[in-house]
């Protein structure tokens, strides 16, 4: 069954010569005039994301790229291993030669080594279009034009969670898309405990379109009811003030181990759901050994998780009382597995959650990374979206993507994953198209030099990142706003008929156009192309969701009335709670796809693998990265507030919010205070690894001993010729520590790492990240 709810839809206004257009922070029109481009967000959005102000500057910013760029040494000497990359100056070409050279190359490298030595790489958001989706076309053309390519599996937001959540509970996407919505926690929450809390910066994008940003009002409507919100962050801001949150504050790191306080305080109390447990879940008793300090010797009790988490013992018991018997929610947010031993946390709130008895019930139970992300809590849709097919994958080789360094690094080395003992392939070419590693990955120092290993690097890009700085064949691509496409998100109602609003900047052409002239020169154009222009690509993507529409019965507007209009409002499923819900129901009849069938507490199959650094049911593990004499400060690698991860970091929203050119951390008053620093000073943020400028912001909003500093600004090294040189933007991957979570998952470990700070005081050196090349 299926309706369109609550979504009474203006449409978009096309007046004044406005064209529609969408991204990933939100639904807007644009319009060029003389004097610049003009946005506007969708009329409909209660809460709309000042990210769009980023498209007006950003569109003919001098950091753009206007032509195709072969790395001087690349051209002159051929492929293979340089540590130049990065430092080397670029002949700009034809496209004619670049697409011969590069042709050329992908040809070497598959006929004489194997479509086996090509990485994938195109990890990135790119665009919010479903066809000019940057991973979709380079997998596509690697599939067919090559035969294949190394994949990589999960992500950077969420690698812990997305290998553990479908072994002990259920689909990864059942668990964010199709569980506990916004509209239930408004109208039936009564207590949320929110580890990492979720933040309105990142609930406010989405990983396709979004046309309304709900959650601030879905906060603010809870807590008129009535709704508790605890938050557990070093951070304020990880709840909005419409929430009225109570801020706990724990050390970094230590959130498995406030869990497990918790839950020891809920059964020594008898405050536990026992016939919940007995009924829903497998292996309470092999963790109620460990909990009560049968397995050990040692009661994870609220005095010994205070030791730990520097939460009073009477707080942790306190909560306890105030989550039984209520309708309570527990949500854990990706900043806390983007950590090492990532997995706990996600388990240990799962833990927490089913020892409440409520896992099911409607804004009950157990959230994961509910607010990590626009479309999670939201209903889903009852038609298809347009989806470009990648055709097949005749590699089978793959790794979890935060490795790729080490993959780059230590070819044939072994390494476990997942249960198995798998071996780091030999990559020799690295196609990149849409996504910059350079934002996403950690110790940026160690990313140089694993990239000087390759033959070929070969990078798509609208702008000159780092990582475009370091390829070898720099392919300059069209922005969003400069071509067609539909906007779609599986958990948003409206369908995006994206208007081109500009020509584009210099050469760049679209990557379709781009990989269709490169798979003609390997003899595989038709295939690829299927005879096909980019709008009729369109038209043909289209067609699956008009014909659904037809089927229902509902309005079924052919693809010319669909563009002419702009847009289009399709059905949503009723919410129904997903397999939760059903799972609470029929526990028998519907169980969960686990191998017990049930909610895992202990997994006898994790517990199988053997390994030390995840057993069989969540504990606590000390961390590598604590404070020191030489690193006394946590730092807190977050997500920005004013751009998506690093897109469009040139962009005047992103821009305004720098001081003195720099990204800005923030510090206690204390801590500020005892190193002589004060508000808008610059300060040098530095450890073994590397280091970097920013400017600081001194408030109270942040815990004492905690620096923060977001992600995204792009790297700029003062002199790349050093070894570990200083990044003067303000980029803390150049900080932060390039592990797994653990030998199960392999996610990324970028959140938390320790620092020293201290006041600037030298000449300060200029921005060069967006200068042209």
């Amino acid at each position: 069954m299926s309706e369109t709810i609550g979504f009474p839809d203006p449409g978009l206004d096309l007046s004044d010569g406005f064209k529609p257009h969408t991204s990933h922070w939100g639904v807007f029109s644009a319009r060029l005039k003389e004097d610049g481009l003009e946005v506007r967000p969708y009329a409909a959005d209660p809460d709309p994301n000042g990210i769009i102000d980023n498209f007006p500057t950003a569109l003919r910013h001098q950091a753009r790229i206007a032509q195709p760029a072969i790395r001087r040494g690349w051209l002159e000497r051929g492929a293979g291993p340089d540590d130049r990359r990065g430092r080397d100056e670029f002949v700009s070409v034809s496209w004619e030669t670049a697409l011969d050279l590069l042709a050329g190359e992908l040809a070497r490298v598959r006929d004489t080594i194997g479509p086996g030595a090509v990485f994938g790489g195109s990890y990135g958001w790119s665009s919010a279009g479903r066809f000019h989706h940057a991973q979709s076309q380079v997998h596509r053309f690697l599939n067919i034009a090559l035969g294949g390519y190394v994949r990589s599996v999960n992500t950077y937001s969420s690698g812990a969670s997305s290998v553990l959540l479908p072994q002990i509970l259920s689909g990864y996407e059942d668990i964010t898309k199709r569980n506990v919505t916004w509209e239930q926690i408004a109208a039936e929450t009564d207590i949320v405990l929110a580890f990492g809390g979720m933040a309105l910066k990142n609930s406010m994008v989405a990983g396709g379109s979004i046309s309304k940003h709900v959650e601030r009002g879905a906060m603010a409507a809870a807590r008129r009811r009535g709704c508790e919100f605890v938050l557990v962050s070093p951070l304020r801001d990880d709840l909005p003030a419409e929430a009225g949150a109570e801020w706990m504050t724990a050390l970094p790191g230590t959130d498995t181990a406030l869990m497990i306080g918790i839950v020891h305080s809920l059964v020594s109390a008898g405050l536990h759901d026992q016939a919940f447990l007995d009924r829903y879940t497998e292996g309470w008793p092999v963790f109620l050994r460990y909990l009560t300090g049968e397995a050990d010797g040692r009661p994870k009790d609220a005095e010994w998780a205070a030791a730990i988490c520097g939460v009073s013992a009477d707080t942790i018991r306190g909560l306890a009382r105030r989550l039984a018997g209520r309708r309570s929610l527990i949500t854990v947010s990706h900043s806390l597995q983007r950590a090492e031993h990532g997995e706990q946390p996600v388990w240990m709130g799962l833990v927490l959650a089913a020892a409440l008895g409520q896992i099911g019930l409607p804004g009950g139970g157990y959230a994961y990374s509910l607010g990590a992300i626009g479309y999670y809590g939201r209903r889903v849709n009852a038609v298809p979206g347009p989806t470009l097919g990648q055709g097949r994958n005749g590699v089978a080789d793959f790794i979890p993507v935060a490795r790729i360094a080490d993959m780059l690094l230590k070819p044939g080395t072994p390494y476990r994953y997942n249960g198995e003992t798998r071996t780091y392939p030999d990559i020799r070419l690295v196609y990149w198209a849409g996504g910059n590693p350079f934002h996403h990955h950690q110790d940026l120092n160690r990313l140089r030099k694993a990239f000087a290993k390759l033959d070929t690097l070969v990078v798509h890009e609208l702008a000159w990142t780092a990582t475009a700085r370091h390829a070898d064949i720099v392919l300059p691509c069209t922005m969003t706003l400069e071509r067609e496409d539909i906007g779609y998100s599986t958990n948003d109602p409206l369908m995006v008929a994206m208007h081109r609003i500009a020509e584009p900047f210099g050469l760049a052409r679209d990557d379709y156009e781009i990989f269709a002239d490169l798979a003609e020169r390997l003899g595989a154009r038709e295939p690829f192309t299927e005879g096909r222009t980019a709008r009729q690509w369109l038209m043909h993507l289209y067609e699956p969701t008009r014909k659904a529409l037809a089927a229902q019965g509902l309005a079924a507007p052919s693809f010319e009335e669909f563009w002419a209009s702009g847009s289009l409002v399709v059905p949503q499923h009723l919410d129904d709670g997903g397999s939760l819900r059903r799972f609470r129901e029929e526990p028998i009849e519907r169980p969960l796809p686990t191998p017990s069938g049930r909610i895992e507490i202990f997994s006898s199959k994790i517990a199988g693998h053997g390994d030390a650094d995840c057993p069989g049911h969540p504990v606590w593990l000390q961390k590598t990265d604590v404070p020191s004499a030489s690193s006394p400060f946590f730092l807190i690698a977050n997500q920005p507030v004013t751009r998506l991860h690093s897109q469009l970091d040139f962009g005047g929203h992103s821009a305004g919010a720098k001081h003195r050119g720099r990204e800005v951390a923030r510090m206690n008053p204390r801590d500020a205070g005892a190193r002589g620093i004060a508000d808008g000073d610059i300060i040098r943020l530095f450890n073994a690894r590397g280091s970097c400028l920013a400017a600081v912001h001194v408030t109270d909003g942040i815990a004492q001993g905690i620096v923060q500093l977001p992600t995204g600004a792009w790297y700029d090294p003062v002199d790349p010729e050093e070894e570990n040189p200083l990044c003067v933007h303000g980029n803390p991957n150049v900080l932060t520590r390039d592990i797994g979570t653990s030998s199960f998952a392999q996610g990324c470990t970028g959140q938390i790492t320790t620092v020293e700070v201290e006041r600037f005081k030298g000449n300060l050196p200029p921005i060069r990240a967006f200068d042209p090349v």
